[in-house]
């Protein structure tokens, strides 16, 4: 065959083109640190690169984003249930120390305060968010479990009353002692002792147990609205006794009447979100496993007041203006308020804390209660300050000087009833904060067996990120010494091969002529 300097130039253009063409791959993969700039290189190669490339992206959003949410979520959480469980520990300690009988209602009135602003500082802390979330509100994360003076506010423009459903047990039926000292605002002729009935100051001061079912809240509405509308249905039993309820304006006069025996059924006190039985009528009525659903209104709505949506079934009823309003319809289900996190393949985390494992209603209906026998003692106090001052403007052995000192005794009684009720109220509710402590406790180790969980989770994710990223490597990856060497190799090549081609195409055939 004879090969002509056409064939020979053509040959040595596409071995250099060859080369060249070696020379920029092995500079792509010098310069990308890829063995592969197209599929089609290696198409096996570009197959994994893709799987892994894919595992590694998705490691990298559970491990980078999802796992640390998830964890800034719980972290926010612990640290709002470790306020918690200091502010219910100080309450504790105010409650221990509140129950000194010694103490006066002047003493008992600074324990309050402080008890009342840590109880304050305890449902504000159910108000802690994590980037605009509201923690504790289960899938309203939008809404705090408190209302805030921004939403007071709101109000006084827009007012809103909730229609609220509550259901109750007979467990809830609790006991509260009542001390009568109506007696002492009246007046017994002679030296105190009435000679026709026989009875003296001290005979008409008495100490009851009342049977009462608390609400959750106070300030509620009364039975009926201006136009005679039923607000307020009482079912025991699935039977409607809210015929046997009577309205009474404020507690001490519901307290009197169910204590001498005037009230015969069921007392409700809106002021302060009570309904007091009479003790016949419990006796006759309720028993073990008895429940009851109350269904009443508020539209009295004050700052840091529990928003009712997150725990009850209620209708938001909502002034909007012009005559209007607008409802909306609530049913709350705490099971299913919980929140997941995707924080690996086909697995998931639940990151929040619900306010009903927590934010109990009763620890400020409790401060309620405190006040009540608060004022009764200093009501009790300012009535034998009252009494002693009578006293002095008299000869002792005057019928009028006699007549007081038999009312001075009956009012101390009434103050060693009151001041007995007190120490047993605080000491039962030093058990009432330990019960919330421990539910707060309950709350704080389940967030931080969550905590625990995750961590592992993210460790395991960490090496799932850096096995993928080595195989990924491993697949995709060059060794850099070995495509130096290469590239190296195939520039003295193509250098060599443009030398050579040049001497050949020097010679052609007429040299030889």
């Amino acid at each position: 065959m004879r090969m002509t300097n056409k064939i020979m130039r053509s040959n040595s253009l596409y071995n250099i083109n060859q080369n060249k063409i070696l020379e920029d791959k092995l500079t792509n993969q010098m310069t990308n640190q890829s063995k592969i700039a197209r599929p089609s290189d290696d198409p096996v190669v570009a197959i994994r690169a893709l799987r892994l490339r894919s595992n590694v992206t998705t490691v990298t959003q559970y491990h980078d984003k999802n796992a640390s949410d998830a964890d800034s979520w719980l972290t926010v959480t612990a640290d709002a249930l470790n306020t918690i469980d200091e502010i219910l520990k100080n309450l504790y300690e105010q409650a221990s120390g509140a129950a000194n009988k010694d103490l006066t209602a002047d003493d008992l009135d600074i324990i309050m305060s402080q008890m009342k602003s840590l109880t304050s500082e305890f449902y504000t802390s159910g108000n802690v968010d994590f980037a605009g979330r509201y923690v504790f509100s289960g899938f309203r994360t939008d809404t705090p479990i408190t209302f805030t003076a921004a939403d007071i506010a709101e109000m006084e423009k827009h007012p809103v009353s909730y229609e609220i459903k509550e259901n109750k047990g007979f467990a809830d039926i609790s006991t509260i002692d009542y001390t009568d000292f109506s007696v002492l605002s009246t007046t017994i002729p002679g030296d105190g002792i009435d000679t026709t009935t026989n009875t003296s100051y001290e005979q008409g001061i008495t100490n009851n147990t009342l049977y009462r079912l608390r609400l959750s809240y106070d300030a509620t509405d009364s039975l009926t609205d201006a136009a005679g509308n039923s607000k307020f249905t009482l079912m025991a039993n699935g039977t409607d006794v809210t015929s046997s309820i009577t309205e009474y304006a404020n507690a001490e006069d519901a307290y009197q009447a169910v204590a001498d025996g005037t009230e015969k059924g069921i007392a409700y006190i809106p002021s302060t979100g009570e309904l007091v039985f009479s003790k016949d009528y419990y006796d006759t009525n309720y028993k073990e496993g008895d429940n009851f659903q109350i269904t009443y209104n508020k539209s009295d709505w004050q700052k840091d007041d529990i928003n009712p949506v997150h725990y009850f079934q209620c209708v938001e009823t909502k002034d909007i203006g012009n005559g209007e309003t607008k409802q909306t319809a609530y049913n709350v289900t705490s099971a299913n308020q919980d929140i997941y996190y995707d924080v690996g393949f086909n697995q998931q985390i639940q990151v929040n804390t619900v306010a009903t494992e927590v934010f109990t209603h009763d620890v400020r209906r409790d401060m309620d209660d405190f006040q009540h026998c608060l004022d009764q003692l200093r009501g009790i106090e300012t009535q034998i300050s009252d009494i002693e001052k009578k006293m002095s403007e008299y000869p002792e052995d005057s019928d009028e000087y006699k007549n007081w000192a038999k009312k001075l005794e009956a009012a101390e009684k009434a103050q060693s009833y009151i001041r007995e009720n007190i120490h047993t109220k605080f000491e039962n509710q030093i058990t009432k904060y330990q019960n919330y402590s421990d539910e707060n406790n309950i709350a704080i180790t389940n967030n931080a067996t969550r905590g625990s969980r995750l961590d592992l989770i993210t460790t395991r994710l960490l090496n799932q990120k850096a096995t993928f990223k080595d195989l990924q490597t491993d697949n995709e990856g060059i060794d850099i010494t070995q495509v130096a060497v290469e590239l190296s190799s195939s520039e003295l090549t193509y250098q060599a091969a443009l030398m050579a081609t040049g001497k050949i195409m020097q010679t052609n055939l007429m040299n030889y002529i």
